[in-house]
């Protein structure tokens, strides 16, 4: 059965039986007591993330709990209730557990308009409002989050990173009698930019930390080239699970599946970081596509661009950063080809959006990369963190080493020019050999602790 792996009898059972217990007997848990799992948010990867989860481990209901907090009162308008009612119906798995669950019937009267469906109700049927097409195992929903998460033992973080500070200053709330803390895997890619009193970059996994006092090495995040419908109907796929030594490894193989597999890695900062920039290029990588009439020549030269200016931004954040390669290269890769972020930009180049109409899509969710474009060049414009131009060499503001990030600022944010502007980015003139930008990265000595706000240390210009 698609997205069910706990199917295929004894051996696999067996096998997630003794993860679970091993992971349990970490965590100090006695016998009798659920370790509790809950995902925060409810959008197309916060929900299929945790089915992976319930696939694999539900049937241990003496051992584990699965549970997905989502806001209520979100409507599914009479459209998509008419998509997700022929969704329903060309799948007879689906089709079947709805009959079993007396749950058709309601299907049938949206689908009428007789009957307003909400997000949380068809969520615990196993339907996303962000990915209608792809139907999941039913999940355990709640909609009250002090409920959700006071007494959790691991959350999940499928928040967008827009919205992670405000929810997890909540969730701090209710955790200040807590005792011991939970372990935390953010899902979340992009960043915020704070300029004053110093300009800084603040992550995911440091919103989180800041919000409730979770100390930073129990917090993770995890990512990888991970299209979440692709994903739960098991397309192969790898990722890496970021932080410190203590959770990521048991974490590691707890995640793991026959067709999930998830690799550890220490180097938080530039996996996240990367989370954060592929999102931005990817809007640019949809203009170009939609532009070129998806030139196979021109979509390349703008990967061999986009990927040094990411190069070169992550040495900025880090002294020794994960090279662009494996999980991450892949996650780029992924992404620029048919993530949210790319499918935005090409509607915005065909017209069939427009920058009025926000960066909340119906039936995509959040567009991250907005936020991110504006976050990254407010941080990077900024002439306290000048370096030195390969050609001119005078001191410049670092944004001015990143043609496509500037391009895109002006586009999405300033609005000063159309997306057609993203084709003159990648192909001026003057433009240098993207080996020169990397070179340059690892030539002079670019880092800049306080932009994650550590201390300062001399940094002599090459």
């Amino acid at each position: 059965m698609v997205g069910s792996y706990a199917a295929g009898g004894g051996r696999g059972a067996a096998v997630a039986e003794g993860k679970l217990d091993e992971l349990r007997r970490r965590m100090g848990k006695a016998d009798g007591d659920l370790l509790r799992i809950v995902g925060v948010g409810g959008g197309a990867w916060g929900s299929a993330f945790c089915a992976l989860l319930q696939d694999a481990y539900g049937r241990h209901r003496d051992k584990a709990q699965v549970r997905v907090w989502r806001r209520p009162g979100r409507a599914v308008d009479r459209a998509t209730a008419e998509h997700l009612f022929e969704v329903i119906n060309s799948r007879e798995d689906v089709l079947r557990r709805l009959i079993r669950r007396c749950a058709y019937l309601k299907y049938v009267e949206a689908r009428l308009g007789d009957r307003t469906l909400y997000a949380d109700e068809i969520l615990r049927d196993g339907f996303c409002l962000n990915m209608v097409d792809t139907p999941l195992c039913p999940l355990k929903v709640v909609t009250n989050l002090q409920e959700a998460v006071w007494d959790a033992d691991i959350v999940i973080n499928g928040l967008p990173s827009t919205e992670t500070r405000e929810v997890f200053g909540e969730i701090g709330r209710y955790w200040k009698e807590r005792i011991r803390p939970p372990v935390i895997i953010s899902l979340a890619k992009g960043i915020e930019a704070s300029i004053d009193p110093v300009p800084r970059i603040i992550t995911p996994t440091q919103m989180i930390s800041n919000a409730t006092g979770v100390p930073l090495e129990n917090i993770l995040y995890l990512g990888g080239p991970n299209i979440a419908s692709e994903i739960y109907n098991k397309e192969y796929a790898n990722a890496r699970i970021c932080g410190a030594d203590k959770w990521r490894k048991p974490l590691a193989k707890f995640l793991r599946q026959p067709h999930f597999i998830v690799w550890d890695n220490s180097d938080l900062i530039t996996h996240e970081v990367m989370g954060g920039l592929k999102n931005i290029y990817a809007i640019g990588a949809g203009m170009v596509a939609a532009l070129t009439n998806e030139s196979a020549t021109s979509k390349s030269v703008y990967f061999s661009l986009c990927t040094s200016e990411m190069i070169y931004i992550t040495h900025l954040l880090a002294e020794d950063p994960e090279k662009l390669a494996g999980p991450l290269l892949a996650d780029t890769y992924v992404t620029l080809l048919k993530g949210r972020n790319a499918w935005y930009g090409q509607k915005l180049a065909k017209g069939e959006l427009t920058l009025e109409m926000g960066d909340s899509i119906k039936g995509k969710g959040t567009i991250q990369g907005v936020s991110a474009v504006h976050a990254f060049y407010e941080l990077l414009s900024q002439s306290s963190l000048s370096v030195t131009h390969p050609e001119v060499k005078k001191l410049v503001a670092p944004v001015e080493l990143c043609p496509i990030l500037k391009t895109l600022y002006k586009i999405l944010i300033k609005r000063e020019l159309a997306t057609d502007s993203i084709l003159q980015a990648i192909r001026d003139e003057s433009m240098y050999d993207p080996r020169e930008r990397i070179e340059m990265s690892q030539r002079q000595c670019l880092y800049r602790p306080s932009l994650l706000g550590l201390p300062k240390v001399d940094i002599t210009q090459a």
